[in-house]
């Protein structure tokens, strides 16, 4: 069936809901090989996704899924991005996490390796002793005691596995890099989701909104960075009430300060990793902690605790300098790591 469907693929011709099905599930099964698997990932990509082809995907991906069920009364969030942006920033969206959940938000953050940057959030969670491979059941008891956990794709998307000799041989983004941050294991309804085209700024949104999402919060900056930038004013759309409302998000009119991208990127893991602690703990530079902050007052309003983001930004900035977000950081790490890693850069 996949080679008929491939066929279709490079005469440009698009797929229904019900053909993606298919071909998702040979592929996920194990039933196609590498060059199939090229080749259908090649005439997609050249042709381009239509909504129905990504919405089929996405199913069959969280088909095939590991599943958990959470324990936690209220909003659940997730918080991040396609990546690919390749402009070599320290985890934002982690760091936002952390805020947000400080602030009294709920956040089941999924996330992997990096796949274009020097550090991603699985690398920041591994780093301070957390077990990516945990099962469902205690990350569900995670999240019920710190209202913050982490799921690891590659754990939950085992499947994922048929294709990632083909995603490799492909060397450029593919609907892969766009799905996966939409294929939650935990099935969150609201998330915050950071783009890597305008293209799918107002699209995402709406597939959601047919896969049963609430509140969504897509974001691209000017300057490039697939989540909410200090350095450019940065587009936003958002479902809300089934209703998509465009934006325009300017980081001075909310009361931050413009800054330069060189400002919040960084080179190696090591530089991450403190960035990420700093900017928790308030010892980081200005522009560290206010791209964090305004990326935390987008997860506070899809939260529905905050109605603005100058409402957001002032929480967020509120919850850093008053301690609560690396208190948040310090519990979590001492029941799920080793504190000393913890402690070795915020002790000096």
């Amino acid at each position: 069936m996949i080679t008929n469907l491939i066929l279709k693929l490079k005469e440009k011709t698009d797929l229904t809901y019900d053909q993606m099905n298919n071909i998702m599930i040979e592929i996920l099964s194990g039933k196609t090989n590498d060059k199939e698997n090229l080749d259908f990932l090649t005439y997609l990509t050249d042709k381009g996704e239509t909504d129905n082809e990504l919405l089929g995907m996405l199913d069959k991906m969280q088909e095939f899924a590991l599943k958990i069920g959470l324990k936690n009364s209220g909003k659940i969030i997730d918080m991040c991005g396609t990546g690919g942006d390749n402009l070599q920033t320290f985890n934002v969206s982690t760091a936002a996490s952390f805020v947000v959940t400080a602030a009294g938000g709920i956040v089941a953050k999924h996330g992997n390796r990096s796949s274009s940057g020097v550090c991603g959030s699985a690398d920041i969670f591994e780093y301070f002793g957390y077990d990516l491979n945990l099962e469902s059941e205690k990350i569900a008891t995670i999240l019920e005691k710190h209202n913050i956990c982490f799921m690891f794709a590659q754990k939950f998307h085992p499947a994922m596995k048929y294709v990632s000799n083909a995603r490799k041989q492909l060397a450029k983004r593919s609907a892969f890099n766009l799905l996966g941050p939409l294929s939650n294991p935990a099935r969150v309804k609201n998330q915050m989701i950071g783009v890597f085209s305008l293209d799918f700024l107002e699209r995402l949104p709406l597939i959601l909104k047919r896969n049963g999402s609430e509140n969504i919060m897509t974001v691209r900056s000017n300057d490039g960075m697939d989540e909410f930038s200090t350095s450019s004013t940065n587009r936003v759309c958002i479902l809300r009430n089934g209703k998509v409302l465009m934006n325009s998000i300017d980081p001075e009119i909310v009361g931050l300060h413009k800054s330069s991208l060189k400002d919040i990127q960084i080179k190696t893991k090591k530089e991450a990793v403190n960035a990420f602690v700093n900017v928790l703990n308030d010892t980081a530079n200005q522009a560290m902690i206010e791209t964090t902050v305004l990326n935390a007052a987008g997860g506070l309003i899809v939260s529905n605790i905050v109605k603005s983001f100058e409402e957001g930004v002032e929480l967020a900035l509120k919850t850093i300098k008053d301690g609560k977000a690396i208190k948040l950081l310090e519990r979590f790490v001492a029941d799920t790591g080793d504190i000393s890693k913890l402690k070795e850069i915020t002790h000096g």
